[in-house]
């Protein structure tokens, strides 16, 4: 704990020909120099691809002991506080990871981790609503596939809903889910609690609105498949019935899949 009163260090000089990555106006943050991000993403070195949100979003699927869980979050059983993945031994870290990497320079979040707060300090497994961390899993995954100031990185998944909402977001589309079948690489994302009864028509929003967002790693006939954070304290795989047209909404606007209030998808604008 007297470590973390000590002067922070100079980080290390930057590889010869890096230019550090700089926030954009889609960031929320000021503009600062971003050393938490890796050189190879910052450049970026590759072009931001669909193929490697994928692979990345499914890379921390299978860390995480690649779970599947279809139940809606009412009726999934709340697993003992010893026994949360998030808590485990070298996924706490990740998620810790997923923070100091997803999110901006300056938010108190990027030193959290699954159990640790911004000083370092232990909190209840009880209290772990207080810390969730989907929405920086989206923004770690974005991050690391090279999506650079284009993306509005945030601990809140409706920063980025009502950014391409809004059209502030350079990099990502706002579509009702009857005018738009999501592609691998693609995002679909819902209200939760209070906001469960959000519909696209909603958007954007005047104030922050809890929420949750899965990011698409298959589509296939009748189903995607999507993977997202802090399912089952864990990076979680699901499966969502889709139209043959692939929408998750039919042509009158009703939702196909009787347990999620999916409102909106986010393309993702690869091309740029």
């Amino acid at each position: 704990m007297l470590a973390g009163c000590a002067a922070r260090p100079l980080p290390p000089p930057k590889p010869a020909g890096v230019t550090p990555r700089t926030q954009g106006p889609a960031s929320h943050g000021p503009n600062v120099a971003d050393d938490h991000v890796p050189p190879f993403a910052s450049a970026p070195w590759e072009p931001f691809s669909r193929a490697d949100v994928v692979a990345i979003a499914q890379r921390e699927w299978r860390l995480f002991g690649s779970p599947v869980d279809h139940d809606p979050p009412e009726t999934r059983p709340v697993p003992p506080p010893d026994q949360k993945p998030e808590r485990e031994p070298g996924l706490w870290q990740r998620i810790g990871e997923y923070w100091w990497i997803g999110q901006d320079p300056g938010e108190r979040e990027v030193a959290w981790t699954g159990m640790h707060d911004e000083n370092g300090t232990l909190f209840e497994a009880g209290r772990d609503s207080g810390f969730a961390w989907s929405a920086a899993f989206i923004s770690y995954v974005m991050r690391v596939a090279g999506a650079g100031p284009d993306f509005p990185y945030s601990p809140n998944h409706s920063t980025y809903i009502n950014a391409a909402a809004s059209g502030a977001a350079r990099v990502l589309r706002a579509y009702a889910p009857a005018d738009y079948a999501p592609l691998p690489g693609d995002v679909i994302c819902m209200g939760r609690g209070r906001a469960a009864g959000l519909t696209f028509r909603d958007l954007p929003t005047a104030s922050l609105f809890p929420g949750h967002c899965d990011i698409v790693v298959q589509a296939a006939a009748g189903s995607l498949s999507v993977v997202g954070g802090n399912v089952d304290d864990a990076v979680t795989m699901k499966h969502v019935p889709v139209g043959q047209d692939g929408k998750l909404a039919d042509e009158r606007g009703h939702i196909l899949d009787g347990r999620y209030p999916w409102m909106v998808v986010l393309k993702v604008d690869y091309v740029r």
